[in-house]
């Protein structure tokens, strides 16, 4: 098994079944989840950032997983963070001779893992995103290719916020050391499996979805993350649904406009996800695609890989 794939990835949009998925491929090959989510590392987060813990207890017992809980939801996580514990959790899974499977839905996560992208260990800085995000994208790239050529000509710059990124390394490393990537990232050989669903299934799955988790209780997750401590522009840093709910518990949105603002950003967000994953093959990842979350055609798949 080990000579050709040694990771099983799957990716999709929000709401595509990624998760369960997963636990299917996990039970039949012997496997543990590796989290491929920016936000469901942070504890306490857990109906916001759809973790469905639920789906990993299955009636031949729980699938393992990790990279899950492992932060503070007032801590910064970077990037560079990520894919260091990812390495350290694969090596563990690969040691105990059983199979990684990397589910999610972040782009950037997953192919900075597979293709070993040199991240900068550097730290946010809060105060400097929130001056540089008030600038024009033309003026963004503009200061970067002023400051750094190099850096300008390998950032995304159809991306602001990568941009902006660009700009903090840059700042940063006019005064400290800046180290780049991992010694020694583990010799990863991928499967990808990416789910797809018709447009209008995949909306009314997202819209079903975010109906049933404001009722398990999203606005009380939130108000029990502002009771801990959590300020509004954190809760705005982490995401869609911690931004939207938070300004509704603020009392500046009622909750039917609340709603349909943030379903119109989910929707916009699985866009943007399906994007991506189709940028990932132009630039060399293969990614086998199922229709509909069919698992069958997912084992066919993995079954011949796997040989």
């Amino acid at each position: 098994m080990s000579e050709k794939i040694n990771l099983i990835a799957v990716c999709g949009p929000n709401a595509s079944g990624k998760t369960r998925l997963g636990v299917e491929l996990a039970l039949e090959h012997d496997g543990e989840i590796l989290s491929v989510d920016s936000r469901q590392v942070y504890r306490g987060m857990d109906i916001g950032t759809g973790k469905d813990l639920e789906d990993y207890d299955t009636p031949s017992g729980r699938v393992p997983y990790h990279l899950i809980d492992i932060v503070e939801p007032d801590q910064n996580y970077t990037l560079w963070q990520y894919q260091g514990d990812f390495y350290r959790a694969f090596r563990e899974i690969d040691e105990r001779g059983r199979m990684p499977i990397a589910v999610g839905g972040t782009g950037l996560y997953l192919e900075a893992v597979l293709k070993q992208y040199e991240i900068p260990d550097i730290p946010e800085n809060s105060e400097l995103r929130g001056e540089l995000m008030q600038l024009s994208k033309e003026e963004l790239e503009k200061r970067l290719r002023e400051c750094d050529p190099e850096l300008h000509g390998r950032t995304d710059t159809t991306n602001k916020k990568r941009i902006v990124r660009a700009l903090e390394v840059e700042f940063y490393g006019r005064e400290h050391p800046v180290r780049w990537g991992h010694e020694n990232p583990p010799n990863i050989r991928p499967l990808v499996i990416g789910v797809q669903w018709e447009r209008q299934e995949l909306r009314r799955r997202i819209e079903a979805r975010l109906d049933a988790r404001l009722e398990q209780g999203m606005v009380m997750e939130v108000r029990g993350l502002m009771d801990r401590g959590i300020g509004e522009q954190r809760l705005d840093q982490l995401g869609m649904e911690y931004r939207h709910i938070a300004r509704f518990l603020c009392g500046r949105v009622e909750y039917g406009p609340m709603r349909e603002k943030l379903l119109g950003d989910i929707g916009r967000l699985a866009k943007r996800q399906e994007t991506y994953f189709r940028g990932m093959e132009r630039r060399g990842t293969p990614v086998h695609w199922v229709k509909g979350g069919d698992i069958d055609a997912a084992r066919e798949i993995v079954s011949g890989a796997l040989g």
